[in-house]
């Protein structure tokens, strides 16, 4: 199952009481104090697992404790410190505080942390608080309580091709050509509930990523069917590729209104590199296949036929070359793309 969106509840744990005692050995007199610190409480802290695909074991368990620091002991003994608490999450999570909306962090890279909830400080030992004119203190701070915060996650795939279209318009099928993703095929709308990735592998040095994002429909970014769900999905893509059935009454009509609902969605959309791809050449009269993007007034697109091959290499290279071009850009302003094998 796939979740992209969920709320949890962390907790961070309390530090350890510091503790009040007094050294007693025989022949010492006076022996003084000699309470430890109490142990720090343990943090939660949220790391990037590239093993990890979603963010079902934050909805299965929406609430998460560290432990507490363990108290001070006599003999200037600091108790141990409570255990980090680490939730995995996948890459592209965006974590954003629950009240306010306001985005915290957002971890793209495997290996990236952020300290959700900071474990409290241990209470400091009778020890700290001798003085010349009160050597024998009966004080002990007890342990800070640790942070808490609610947060919300918000995962958004990183892919470097983005594939865009009505329900029924080939995506899986494509996907399942090019990669080795084995997305869900059938004759009726709606057969992909969620995105899929696969890895595209062009040859040894030349790889990258394409997600299949589910259908848009006509009002998608109004709420309408499934798009508005996965949407958030194309924001990272370097590339979108439009596929539009060559078969379809109109597809220019059909481009236009996929195009019109990534634009209201996010307008920043727009300014992504984009590939029109007519899908399904094969449902065509052979002789009508050579002239046919130029027929529907779609001269620029690419005609391909997911089943039998034609035009899917052509295809392969011309996304290459527009992904180096959106890796040269964001290098030259200066934005930390991901790296394109």
């Amino acid at each position: 199952m796939f979740i992209d969106f969920v709320r949890i509840h962390v907790f961070a744990g309390k530090g350890g009481a510091g503790c009040i005692s007094f050294r007693r050995e025989k022949y010492v007199p006076k022996g003084g104090p000699n309470g430890g610190d109490g142990g720090r409480g343990g943090s939660v802290v949220l790391e990037v697992d590239r093993h990890v695909r979603t963010l079902l074991d934050c909805r299965e368990q929406p609430r998460y404790r560290a432990t507490p620091g363990r108290g001070g002991q006599g003999w200037n003994k600091t108790g141990k410190d409570g255990e980090d608490l680490v939730i995995r999450i996948p890459p592209g999570t965006v974590v954003h505080d629950a009240e306010s909306g306001e985005v915290l962090a957002d971890l793209t890279h495997p290996g990236d942390t952020f300290m959700a909830a900071k474990g409290g400080r241990g209470g400091r030992g009778n020890t700290h608080f001798a003085t010349p004119t009160h050597q024998a203190p009966r004080r002990a701070d007890p342990g800070e309580q640790g942070g808490q915060r609610e947060l919300t996650l918000e995962l958004k795939l990183i892919a470097d091709v983005g594939l865009v279209g009505l329900p029924n318009a080939g995506k899986s099928t494509l996907l399942s050509r090019i990669t080795r993703a084995r997305p869900k095929i059938a004759d009726y709308p709606f057969t992909t509930l969620e995105p899929n990735l696969g890895l595209v592998a062009l040859d040894v040095s030349r790889t990258f990523m394409v997600a299949d994002l589910p259908g848009l429909i006509e009002g998608a970014s109004d709420g309408k069917g499934l798009g508005l769900r996965f949407l958030r999905h194309v924001e990272r893509t370097r590339v979108l590729a439009f596929l539009v059935d060559a078969g379809t009454e109109d597809p220019r009509a059909t481009l236009e209104m996929l195009e019109r609902e990534i634009m209201t969605y996010g307008p920043a959309l727009a300014e992504k590199p984009r590939v029109v791809v007519l899908s399904k050449a094969d449902t065509l009269a052979p002789q009508d296949r050579a002239g046919w993007p130029a027929k529907v007034g779609l001269p620029q697109a690419r005609l391909l036929s997911a089943h039998s091959g034609d035009g899917l290499r052509e295809l392969l290279e011309d996304l290459w070359k527009h992904i180096l071009a959106a890796t040269q850009a964001e290098t030259d302003s200066g934005e930390d793309g991901d790296d394109v094998g």
